[in-house]
Formats: C-alpha cells, structure tokens, sequence
C-alpha cells in the first residue's frame, strides 16, 4: 500500500474543517418558522460536499480530488461576486489546490487508491 501524501492528507482535513465549521455555522439560520429554505439547505449541500471530498480522499478515492476541485472552483466563481479581494484569494486557493491536487505522486496515489476495496 502506497503512503498517503502530506498534501493530501493536509488538503483532506482542511476540506473536512472548513466543511463542519461551514455546517455549524449555517446550522444556526436554520428557524422553525421556515425550516428548509433553498439557501440555507444548498448551502448545507456544499459544506457536506467539502466533508465527504476530504474523508474521501485520505481513503485515496480518485473521484474525491475531482469533487475537491470543483468545490473550489464553485467558491471562486461566488466570489467573483463579492470583493475583489475575495476573488482573488479563491482563484489562488484555486490554482493551489489544482497543483497540489495533480502533482504526479499525488496521482500516483490517487491511482493506486482506485484498486483498493471500499
């Protein structure tokens, strides 16, 4: 069995943080008046997408770096709606993210991760 990479495994619980801290958060605008508004539930959506793509991926499954990405990638298009500053910060984690997600050890993992039983 092929070791996990630092980066991924740092990437993974940073996923799995920002995702639980997310859903505490948004938890909280949850009321009894309005229980499942589309917001608040789309948002709770994308912060479990962040949770399982980490957990995912410190079990080495392929298609969880892919849902990783995408993650990213969706919080850096919102963001082109909000400041400048904001925008610029998630097209860098963007970038970084796709670097360290699709180095060739990390894909060697990845790869490696396929064949394993789930």
């Amino acid at each position: 069995m092929q070791n996990r990479p630092l980066t991924v495994t740092l990437l993974s619980w940073l996923l799995i943080a920002a995702g639980a801290i997310g859903i505490a958060y948004h938890f909280t605008e949850f009321t009894a008046q309005h229980p499942f508004q589309l917001e608040n539930v789309l948002i709770l959506c994308v912060r479990l997408l962040a949770v399982i793509s980490g957990a995912f991926m410190l079990r080495g499954q392929d298609w969880a770096r892919w849902v990783a990405l995408a993650w990213i990638a969706f919080h850096a298009v919102l963001s082109f709606f909000h400041s400048t500053h904001e925008a610029v910060m998630h097209s860098i984690l963007l970038v970084l993210f796709a670097y360290l997600l699709f180095r060739p050890e990390v894909r060697a993992y990845f790869r490696h991760g396929e064949t394993k039983d789930v």
